[in-house]
């Protein structure tokens, strides 16, 4: 059974700098890994995340697994969310 928060891997892209970061959608993008929420312009996306860099993930323990449609991410802080005033 896999482990770890499960992701769309569609959702799972890599900036041109070489981040590796999810779209939350909304303009909400999160490193994966830091875990930091930063600002992504379309601009900046290279490419959807390959095995390969997956497979660094795995390496470096933000994955535990992967699949071709889903990536499973360990330790992922919350999304921030607006609470109702």
């Amino acid at each position: 059974m896999p482990v770890g928060t499960p992701v769309d891997r569609h959702w799972v892209i890599v900036l041109k700098d070489g981040t590796i970061a999810i779209d939350w959608g909304d303009g909400l993008f999160q490193d994966v890994r830091s875990g930091e929420f930063i600002p992504v312009a379309e601009k900046d996306i290279s490419h959807h995340v390959l095995n390969e860099e997956l497979d660094w993930l795995i390496k470096i323990g933000r994955v535990g697994s992967y699949s071709a449609s889903t990536v499973n991410f360990h330790s992922l802080p919350e999304r921030p969310q607006r609470t109702i005033d």
